[in-house]
């Protein structure tokens, strides 16, 4: 279901507003502190994020990484809703699935002293663990995964499938509320997938 923001009316910031203003923001070096920001809500943007990780504009493609980058900086989840915000502006955007898509990852030592770090569509780099915490979504009618990890606050990756299966390879067994469970170890935490007893 796509998810977009609580607001009505469209917007009156436009693309090109929200990508000065946020590389305004950028140049103060790092992620900027959306959480802190309260600016006005300024209506919905026909922006959209697909689930495989594009972003849309106007019904088109937003060819440049550069530019989705940017306004990834600026995204922020507030309940189920999605929006852009600037200091002085806010805007409600769609999102399909998962703002992000982690599309790499890296898996150093091994059992409870495995570390799983990941990479983004955007960019981003985040290392599984207590603040980053992988969870597993099954198709209630399927069975099929679709598993997760959080990025930043409230935002999380949809873990590619050729990344999730190239894990899976180094998922151990472990008790996990009364069962033992088939999942993956990373920072110190065991992430649960699946039960072992649904294993074939």
């Amino acid at each position: 279901m796509t998810k977009t923001g609580s607001g009505t009316g469209r917007a009156t910031a436009t693309a090109e507003s929200l990508a000065a203003a946020s590389g305004k923001a950028a140049k103060s070096g790092g992620l900027p502190p959306v959480h802190l920001w309260d600016p006005p809500f300024c209506g919905d943007l026909d922006m959209e994020i697909r689930r495989d990780g594009t972003w849309f504009y106007n019904g088109t493609p937003i060819g440049r990484a550069p530019l989705v980058r940017l306004f990834s900086t600026i995204l922020r989840r507030d309940g189920d809703a999605y929006f852009l915000v600037t200091p002085v502006e806010k805007v409600g955007i769609r999102v399909e699935d998962a703002p992000f898509v982690a599309v790499d990852a890296n898996v150093a030592g091994e059992g409870d002293s495995q570390v799983i770090s990941f990479t983004t569509n955007v960019g981003d780099s985040v290392t599984a663990g207590p603040e980053h915490p992988i969870r597993v979504v099954r198709d209630p009618e399927t069975g099929e995964p679709a598993p997760y990890v959080l990025v930043r606050v409230n935002l999380e990756a949809l873990i590619d499938r050729k990344t999730f299966y190239r894990l899976v390879e180094r998922g151990a067994h472990h008790p996990h509320r009364g069962e033992e469970w088939f999942g993956l170890w990373s920072g110190g935490v065991f992430f649960p997938m699946i039960p072992a007893a649904e294993l074939p």
